[in-house]
């Protein structure tokens, strides 16, 4: 707190002694003790006070910094979560549409050959010239083939009894028949 060299503390103490007395100067001594002890105490709670007011400003700024950060980090999210959720919309709307188609095959299979072959007929980009475009016009349009009815199930048996079967096991594959146990002594149960 004040720097006093011990020269300075000796010219002190013999300027008390003469002014205040042999007698009085223990107890002033002592006072004087006391309030530079209280003096110094309180120097000491000012610079912890000040020392926590300044950690406690780098942890507000320390606080906010990372709630910046959650905040970025929960909007990043956020967008993340909507284009998951709207490729999986997309995904479940194809995948509807196919189990719709496949559910419409499934029941009348011959249906999706003819919507097809009754769609108009394009023709093909490396047909260029009008006369080639004509010629193709003019040919035979194959009709594709229908799928079969689907079997039914006395179909389906009749075409299985028509398999031939595997032969059956030889005789000689058959399980042999265990061995037969010694006789036991009861008293003993060893074999006899």
């Amino acid at each position: 707190m004040f720097d006093f060299s011990f020269a300075e503390l000796a010219t002190i103490g013999v300027v008390a002694l003469v002014v205040i007395g042999p007698e009085r100067l223990p107890k002033v001594a002592r006072t004087v003790g006391h309030l530079m002890g209280r003096a110094q105490r309180y120097v000491n709670d000012v610079k912890a006070d000040i020392q926590r007011e300044v950690e406690l400003e780098e942890f507000r700024k320390l606080k906010q910094g990372m709630d910046d950060a959650a905040g970025e980090l929960r909007t990043s999210l956020q967008e993340t979560q909507n284009t998951i959720h709207t490729a999986g919309q997309a995904l479940q709307t194809q995948l509807d549409d196919a189990v719709a188609e496949t559910k419409k095959r499934i029941v009348d299979p011959n249906a999706a050959l003819t919507a097809e072959s009754a769609a108009p007929e394009t023709v093909p980009a490396d047909v260029a010239s009008p006369a080639a475009a004509a010629a193709h016009e003019a040919a035979p349009v194959e009709p594709e083939p229908a799928l079969p009815a689907p079997a039914t199930s006395a179909q389906a048996h009749t075409v299985q009894a028509e398999l031939p079967l595997a032969d059956p096991l030889p005789a000689a594959a058959t399980r042999p028949e265990p061995l037969a146990k010694p006789p036991v002594n009861t008293t003993t149960g060893t074999p006899t």
